[in-house]
């Protein structure tokens, strides 16, 4: 039975949810990847290799996917396999460009004796982390490359965790082909993370790390921050639909239900108003699992179990702030007025509007990144895009006329900081 909520202090209702699926402060989970990361960074492919066997179950002979390996793949998969890939980086493709031209803007300004200029310039190389183990992600290596690609990065990095039998799935490195990763590698996991971020033998570090994964990942990206950019801690994946009274309850169901079938920890709700509503999708949701004929059922049913609920609000503005106080990774928008409720949301990593727009295929084919923020960051961030592939370069350069209008205001700031040998250096300029 999924928990239900009823809503009467937003901020707080949210906090309790967040706290009960926090799992990113775990001091035994945190000890226990900075043990893994430091075997990484102090013995390198050997610690890879002893890790992998440990947590994947294969004992590699080398890490890198090798030329031939890629090659096989592409026997292994469907002509409408690539077909679909293609389709999904084309779009993606679209949308990215459509951002990076504005981004190509060249912005001068002069004022003065001041001229500022600012340009942009792609990092020089970047990890894509792609999840493994119970489910295969080609999907992901679209949305962490082709952003990667469109913004100019150099080198692109992909790992994922290998199969038991020592192989990545083959649609997977295709995908990575087909993007234009440079270089792919078979780890996971916390050592995957350490091995990008310090780098090894057979390894180098990389600038920044993006791309979705487990507990150990968030947590391990989180402690590789200091020593590497990341895009975001991306934890289990979440889904939040907001809903009116007339809304098809089967449809909302069918949604959370796809949704938790990623992992045991998704974190999958409904905010409503309406309290038949809320009851209807309770019946449909056990209606379906009971029924026991959807694929990954186990996961599902412990999924919404653990950590789905239904959150019923005393009006629209309630439901409204208690999903801005949530954030979730997807918000889906199933009412009358979805559009003007959607100008209310200011906190969702992705916005999805109307019946005819699930997170299922945002996931996919609409041209969106589904690579999101998780754990509440949709506060402060969005998406994946080219913005985290770019670094903004700064040019500044003053006449001697330009630093000798701004002498005393120097001189008055460094006098009350203490900092006078910053005036001085001025000062020598210009007398």
């Amino acid at each position: 039975m999924i928990k239900t909520i009823i809503v009467e202090n937003a901020k707080s209702e949210a906090e309790n949810l967040r706290n009960s699926s926090d799992s990113i402060s775990d001091d035994e989970l945190i000890q226990r990847t900075k043990g893994i990361m430091g075997d990484i960074e102090k013995y390198g492919d050997s610690a890879i290799m002893d890790y992998e066997e440990k947590f994947d179950g294969v004992r590699l002979n080398s890490l890198k996917v090798t030329d031939e390996e890629m090659r096989e793949a592409y026997n292994k998969v469907t002509k409408k396999q690539i077909q679909s890939i293609k389709m999904i980086r084309n779009r993606l493709i679209k949308t990215e460009i459509a951002l990076f031209k504005q981004l190509q803007k060249k912005i001068s300004f002069s004022s003065n004796g001041v001229n500022i200029q600012r340009t942009i310039q792609p990092i020089s190389s970047v990890g894509c982390y792609v999840p493994g183990g119970k489910a295969h992600y080609p999907s992901t290596m679209v949305m962490c490359a082709v952003p990667a690609k469109v913004a100019g990065v150099n080198r692109i990095v992909a790992i994922s965790p290998p199969s038991q039998d020592g192989t990545i799935d083959p649609l997977t490195l295709v995908s990575a082909e087909i993007c234009g990763v440079n270089e792919f590698y078979k780890i996971g996991g916390a050592q995957g993370i350490a091995a990008l971020t310090f780098g090894t033998q057979s390894i180098n570090k990389v600038n920044k790390i993006v791309g979705p994964g487990g507990i150990f990942v968030s947590i391990a990206k989180a402690l590789a921050s200091t020593r590497v950019s990341i895009d975001m801690v991306a934890g289990p994946t979440e889904l939040v639909v907001y809903a009116d009274a007339k809304a098809d309850a089967r449809l909302i169901a069918m949604d959370m239900i796809s949704q938790a079938e990623h992992s045991y920890d998704t974190f999958c709700g409904l905010v409503t108003t309406s309290k038949e509503l809320a009851l209807q999708v309770n019946g449909e949701i056990q209606s379906i699992l009971n029924n026991n004929s959807i694929s990954r059922i186990d996961i599902v049913r412990k999924s919404l179990e653990e950590n789905g609920f239904i959150a019923i609000c005393e009006n629209e503005y309630s439901a409204v702030e208690f999903i801005n106080e949530v954030a979730p990774e997807h918000l889906e928008i199933m009412a009358k007025n979805a559009r003007t409720i959607s100008t209310k949301i200011t906190s969702a990593g992705l916005i999805l509007i109307g019946n005819f727009t699930p997170s299922s295929a945002s996931d996919y084919c609409l041209g969106s990144n589904h690579v999101l923020p998780t754990s509440g960051f949709g506060k402060v961030r969005s998406s994946l895009s080219v913005l985290d592939f770019i670094k903004i370069v700064n040019k500044v350069e003053a006449t001697r006329s330009g630093l000798k209008k701004v002498e005393s205001k120097v001189r008055e700031i460094t006098l009350a900081e203490g900092l006078m040998n910053h005036y001085e250096a001025i000062k020598e300029r210009i007398k």
